[in-house]
């Protein structure tokens, strides 16, 4: 078959990312900033947010460059991070994790001392904190890897997209935690979906329905605060509800194929099984329409309850075809005439939570800069707005929801784990829920 061009976001495509990552790359040639060329040069690593994902990440980052060494720790918990430091010692010698007690930082705040030690930082913190850190990091001038989401509130997606202005000045590398743009699979779709293999996305569906996350059982010595950050998950000001703390990866590859961003959505969701007191105020599904400016309609679905159908993974229908793609590597793209165009083998792929690591370090050594960063916040206001769809019951428009004060989280600095936080249960322990009908956001 002829493949024809997907005009509307090939120009977008273009200006907007790379074939590779999907992030701004620039040549070493316009560099000036100072860059660690020198293989034997030691980078200093520091993580903030010592839970599953940090360990992970820091893993992942020094099996990435063998003159990595992490110096630097800090985490809301101190057992957190000592059971985080005792996985990485037992995967790795003396050589490479290099942390002193002196730099074991713990508590609100402590990311800006384990920041200050570093050359690369990993940011995996409840993404409510992800704005100040990354800000931060940003204006200390240090390489980055953060987590998705990048934020849980309009304010914090704002502040993201200043740093990220800040970081492209600088030079700095940021690789964000979007995997999939650095899956081969995802990234042969795009480039086949870019030729016009399928013509002009005009609909799609994306999934992530699941049977839902831990429970942490509240103790008799915590805090609200403190079982509030145990239980990040079930707090919007923490995590941002599911649709956002998760499904952002398919949405994500919804703006990425299409080239762009949704005007509006509407939507509807709620509480209907995983909806006792120790769920926080989050809902357990979700249901929304996102609506791009070529009229291509993307429906987004995610789900937290369990005995139901499991799906993660994405399907959309161009104007001669269709694609399918899921994070096991799955990809099948075949015309309307049943011609199977091209069907992926995963056999030899990568992980492509190493690959993100590879290629953030890879640059920092070659002087080539990776600023995933706009994708990242935009994606991550996506689901927002999908979000405040389903929250309030209304259309939302992209315009009026960034111009809206839509502020969740409080400055880290400010808090202790003796804080009021930002929403409290009332006298008999259930927290404020989100109302569609009454619940507005402008």
């Amino acid at each position: 078959m002829t493949l024809k061009k997907n005009t509307l976001s090939r120009r977008h495509f273009v200006k907007n990312t790379s074939l590779i990552t999907g992030g701004i790359i620039l040549a070493p040639s316009v560099l000036t900033a100072t860059t660690f060329k020198a293989k034997e040069k030691k980078l200093k690593l520091a993580v903030v947010g010592c839970g599953g994902r940090g360990t992970g990440a820091v893993t992942q980052a020094l099996k990435a460059d063998a003159n990595v060494q992490l110096v630097a720790m800090a985490y809301a918990f101190l057992d957190r991070l000592d059971s985080s430091f005792e996985n990485l010692n037992k995967m790795f010698d003396s050589s490479r994790i290099k942390v002193k007690p002196s730099k074991k930082f713990v508590g609100f705040g402590s990311y800006k001392k384990a920041i200050d030690e570093a050359d690369v930082v990993i940011l995996t913190t409840p993404p409510g904190f992800r704005p100040q850190h990354f800000e931060y990091a940003v204006a200390q001038g240090k390489h980055i890897f953060m987590e998705k989401p990048v934020a849980t509130d309009v304010a914090g997606i704002k502040k993201v997209l200043e740093a990220a202005k800040v970081a492209q000045n600088k030079k700095l590398n940021v690789v964000l935690g979007l995997q999939r743009r650095y899956q081969f699979n995802y990234q042969k779709a795009n480039s086949l979906i870019q030729e016009g293999a399928i013509g002009n996305i005009v609909s799609g569906q994306v999934y992530w329905n699941s049977g839902g996350v831990w429970v942490k059982p509240r103790q008799e010595n915590w805090t609200e605060m403190e079982y509030q950050m145990r239980n990040w998950y079930y707090f919007n000001w923490l995590c941002g509800d599911h649709i956002l703390e998760q499904h952002v990866h398919n949405i994500d590859v919804a703006n990425w194929f299409l080239g762009s961003y949704p005007i509006k959505a509407q939507g509807m969701g709620g509480r209907e099984v995983r909806n006792g007191k120790d769920h926080g105020q989050i809902f357990d599904h979700h249901f929304v329409e996102f609506e791009y400016a070529n009229g291509a309609i993307i429906s987004s679905q995610c789900r937290h309850q369990r005995g139901c159908l499991s799906r993660v993974s994405e399907t959309f229908q161009g104007t001669e075809g269709t694609c399918h793609t899921s994070g096991a590597s799955d990809t099948k793209i075949k015309s309307y005439s049943g011609n199977h165009i091209y069907t992926h083998n995963s056999e030899n792929d990568k992980n492509p939570y190493q690959v993100e690591h590879d290629r953030l370090f890879a640059a920092i050594r070659s002087g080539e800069v990776i600023n995933d960063t706009e994708y990242g916040a935009k994606s991550t206001m996506t689901a927002i707005i999908g979000r405040m769809a389903t929250y309030s019951g209304q259309e939302i428009t992209w315009e009026k929801a960034m111009a809206a004060e839509h502020i969740l989280v409080p400055n880290e600095d400010e808090l202790s784990f003796d804080s009021i936080p930002p929403i409290v249960p009332d006298a008999s322990g259930d927290y404020p829920i989100p109302v569609p009908g009454k619940t507005k956001f402008y």
